[in-house]
């Protein structure tokens, strides 16, 4: 009897897996409606969102950054809102502020008027232009999805997510993130260039009469069901020892640090980037219509868990070494299986 509840228990989270994977794939296609390429990038914004993630998108303007994320808000049904984030970008701006109101007997009391941040998809418009006291505004948001304001705490609806954005090219009047605020990004996704075939389509769409409407895929409640279902995916004991050494060959004093993380990283990894190991793992074999995380899976998301999580020593950030190609040698030189584990 055991045997066959246990067959039984098996198929249906298979069943499961493969219902979250054929919405997931409808969503994909409905955003490349209006999304021409970055098909990795949507999965990886899809990722963060079913692992109660937030994302750093980086590239340079006019790839279509904002457009993908407002499409989100639209196939999912919730609430989107944008920040540009200026040098003159206060706090209460983002997070909103205490006012003073007069009710119908003429007496006056404060009142909690809520700013932008107060939505389920946030895009913090190019966030390294404003300052790291504006900055840090979003730090208890993004953990603790809440915010608090003269001692009480106000709650964020749930999914919520932020989506921020940064051009990596244009550095003058910029403030780069605070190690502690990159840290609590679950990934760092890269938003390239089109080829010559996908700016053709670009051209096609923009410059024509293009009466294309995007259609409700999802709302929050089947997010929320999804989201709890990640959690349940099992991870077998020598993948979470991959995931582990992993994260520990970014530090140079480790023994499993490669030539490159020793010689031109100050500190690696902190937990987060296991924990985006293993949760973005399971995203990618849910993807996969799979119901179980495999050595590939980690691999495939290791580079966007972890780069942006190393900081460069001085011999590093003067050399110009990219974060991503110390990732890509500890992935090269890092066996999957510890022989004797």
């Amino acid at each position: 009897m055991s045997s066959a509840s246990d067959e039984a228990r098996s198929a249906e989270l298979r069943q499961k897996a493969e219902r979250i994977r054929a919405d997931l794939q409808r969503l994909i296609r409905e955003l490349e409606k209006v999304i021409v390429g970055h098909h990795e990038v949507i999965e990886g914004i899809l990722i963060c969102l079913l692992c109660s993630g937030h994302v750093l998108l980086e590239g340079v303007p006019g790839l279509g950054k904002t457009l993908l994320v407002k499409s989100l808000g639209r196939v999912l049904n919730l609430r989107f809102s944008r920040i540009q984030f200026t040098p003159d970008l206060m706090p209460a701006d983002i997070i909103g502020t205490n006012v003073v109101m007069e009710d119908e007997s003429g007496r006056k009391h404060f009142e909690f008027q809520r700013g932008p941040i107060f939505a389920q998809i946030i895009l913090a418009d190019e966030i390294n232009r404003a300052t790291p006291k504006t900055q840090s505004a979003l730090l208890e948001a993004m953990q603790e999805q809440s915010v608090t304001v003269a001692g009480i705490a106000h709650h964020l609806e749930a999914p919520f997510i932020v989506l921020a954005t940064q051009n990596p090219i244009e550095m003058e009047g910029t403030y780069p993130l605070p190690e502690a605020q990159l840290d609590r990004f679950f990934l760092k996704l890269n938003v390239t260039y089109p080829s010559i075939q996908q700016l053709e389509d670009i051209v096609d769409r923009t410059t024509q009469h293009d009466p294309t409407t995007l259609q409700n895929i999802l709302d929050a409640a089947r997010v929320g069901e999804m989201k709890e279902f990640v959690r349940t995916i099992p991870v077998a004991a020598h993948v979470k020892n991959y995931a582990a050494r992993l994260v520990l060959a970014t530090h140079p004093d480790s023994s499993y640090a490669t030539d490159l993380a020793k010689r031109y990283v100050l500190y690696g990894s902190s937990p987060r980037g296991a924990q985006s190991l293993v949760l973005g793992g399971k995203m990618k074999a849910l993807l996969e219509g799979r119901y179980n995380v495999s050595f590939e899976d980690l691999r495939t998301i290791a580079i966007p868990s972890l780069r942006h999580r190393l900081i460069l020593n001085f011999e590093g950030a003067a050399a110009g070494i990219e974060q991503g190609s110390i990732v890509s040698e500890i992935l090269e030189k890092t066996p999957e299986v510890v022989r004797g584990s």
